[in-house]
């Protein structure tokens, strides 16, 4: 069983940064890939960046790649998301996940494939 806990969102203008963390429970975190999705009003939840239980591998989205960095800390029980150059775009609930699987994009990049979720943390980017 994994518990997972946002926070560190909020409201930016645009071209600022923002980090996003995620706090695992549970002692078995570093066995776990680890994704964040987001999802703004009206629209479909997305895929935005995810990282193997080792950390050794990274995932993006290709909206965010070389913006975006995913972290993770297993001594911590802890992954980040450092948003940099946000853009209003970027604006949603953003949602880390917990999932045991092998780390390809085509397996992170899927929200069925992940069986722990967050409540979500707002991102806000203004204009």
């Amino acid at each position: 069983q994994v518990q997972l806990v946002e926070s560190g969102g909020g409201l930016v203008q645009a071209g600022g940064s923002l980090r996003l963390s995620c706090a695992a429970s549970g002692r078995t975190f570093s066995s776990y890939a680890m994704g964040w999705f987001r999802q703004a009003p009206g629209k479909e939840r997305e895929f935005v960046a995810a990282i193997s239980w080792t950390g050794g591998k990274t995932y993006y989205a290709d909206s965010v790649k070389g913006r975006f960095t995913i972290s993770r800390d297993n001594a911590k029980n802890t992954v980040y998301l450092q948003m940099n150059s946000l853009k209003p775009d970027d604006t949603g609930v953003y949602t880390c996940a917990a999932g045991q699987m092998y780390a390809y994009y085509s397996t992170v990049s899927r929200f069925s494939n992940y069986g722990y979720w967050g409540q979500g943390t707002q991102v806000t980017v203004s204009s």
